[in-house]
């Protein structure tokens, strides 16, 4: 069975969420210990994230500065197969343009094959942080719809050169991101929707939203892709506030709005705990009303809020 299946046969609405690999060296066990909490609410599916190397500068001691590459969270294809043997769950890892050549991803869509993994999250990934803006890396893909096309050619029995795959396997099913509020290198919300109408046109079965805190602005968007043909289910993605820090760094990171009854909250609080509760509550009205109103699954992003999603899951499902 694949996501799009999965979240059409569910009755009610179905809960996933996303999880990152462990940081280089870390082990899996804070890892694992996550995914056995959010048992307790029977997800559906779970995403793995992937991350690009990026460069660290060390100080050798003489005036000279080494340039290095290094890529502090491995095994995303790893981590998926751990998660799916160890745990019987469905896995949907990130496949990212950002950070690989053509060569690489091929090699990724291989090992997924041997492992049995079939569904997959394609987005176009973060530009490298010494970067002003995105830059594909060799021969690699500039857009998400570039990688699509590639995993349709794959798909379709042939590697990118254009030689025969001698025994295709289990073809790939895969979703992509959209962005209610824009995605911030978009001119305008038209624009980015027609990006979305491109990858669902070229075989995208479901769309996942950046986080949102304003429902509002979900039902808009979703009309509005419906108004230029976009069929699919869009899944709203969920991150309660549980930091101080968010405050600021969430509207900046992730380029959304925090609606004003929720700040005003929030800039009450005096500690982590505080704000923690107060993410707590809006998320479950917020999550309500979106499955009073027939969101098709919930995608929760864990970063710094399992405690959270626990407690938001306890009330809702």
């Amino acid at each position: 069975m694949k996501v799009i299946d999965i979240i059409s046969s569910k009755k009610g609405t179905a809960f996933s969420y996303e999880v990152l690999p462990p940081l280089k060296g870390n082990g899996t066990d804070a890892l694992f210990r996550t995914i056995e909490r959010l048992n307790d609410f029977s997800p559906r599916y779970v995403n793995i994230t992937t991350h690009r190397s990026e460069y660290v500068y060390n100080d050798l001691g003489n005036g000279l500065v080494q340039r290095q590459r290094i890529r502090r969270r491995p095994g995303t294809i790893a981590i998926a197969a751990a998660i799916q043997n160890k745990y019987g769950l469905h896995v949907v890892p990130h496949i990212v343009c950002s950070g690989n050549t053509r060569e690489d991803l091929e090699y990724m869509l291989l090992d997924l094959q041997f492992l049995g993994v079939s569904d997959l999250l394609v987005l176009r990934g973060d530009k490298a942080k010494e970067d002003s803006t995105f830059l594909p890396t060799g021969d690699g893909p500039a857009h998400a719809t570039e990688l699509i096309e590639q995993i349709n050619k794959f798909n379709n029995g042939q590697f990118w050169d254009g030689s025969p795959i001698k025994k295709p396997g289990v073809r790939f099913d895969f979703g992509v991101a959209c962005y209610p509020e824009k995605h911030e290198e978009a001119a305008n919300l038209e624009a980015d929707i027609a990006a979305l109408k491109q990858k669902a046109d070229m075989g995208a079965e479901y769309a996942v939203t950046q986080l949102f805190y304003d429902n509002e602005k979900y039902y808009d968007f979703v009309r509005r892709s419906r108004e230029a043909g976009i069929t699919i289910p869009i899944i709203p993605g969920i991150k309660p506030l549980a930091k101080l820090s968010q405050l600021t760094m969430v509207p900046k990171t992730f380029h959304c709005d925090l609606p004003e009854d929720l700040y005003a909250e929030a800039v009450k609080c005096k500690t982590d705990e505080e704000i923690r509760h107060v993410g707590i509550e809006w998320s479950i009205q917020q999550c309500r009303e979106l499955m009073k109103n027939g969101a098709p699954s919930l995608h929760f992003y864990t970063v710094s809020a399992v405690d959270s999603i626990c407690d938001i899951a306890k009330e809702i499902y």
